[in-house]
């Protein structure tokens, strides 16, 4: 079940961004941030792919998701341009955005191999 981040959640259990420059991730598994908007479409579709991707990662990966229409401050911080846009966060090293309504496959596939370091099996 993905968990919904506010500003303050986000600061306290991702990444303090107001306080630090360099990336610092603050969560003990690697983690994918859907960041959405509850007019958008193709947001729509993605959301069930991520519950039923936080459901079969379940204790690897956490899921969360960040409403850009509540959260403009945190949207901005991260320059979200296009929604949806999904932050795919390994537990070292740099997380990677990806923006759009990505296909269930290409998200299992850059969740094995950039966050848990495996080759995808499909």
């Amino acid at each position: 079940m993905s968990k919904y981040l506010t500003k303050e959640t986000f600061i306290e259990e991702i990444f303090n961004y107001q306080d630090e420059k360099e990336w610092n991730y603050q969560g003990d598994l690697p983690g994918v941030i859907d960041f959405y908007a509850d007019w958008c479409g193709p947001c729509k579709m993605v959301a069930p792919v991520i519950e039923e991707l936080s459901e079969e990662y379940s204790g690897k990966v956490n899921f969360f998701k960040v409403d850009t229409e509540a959260e403009q401050d945190l949207a901005a911080a991260f320059g979200i341009q296009s929604i949806p846009s999904l932050l795919f966060i390994p537990l070292d090293g740099k997380p990677r955005m990806a923006a759009g309504a990505l296909p269930k496959e290409t998200m299992k596939e850059v969740i094995d191999k950039e966050l848990l370091g495996q080759p995808s099996v499909n």
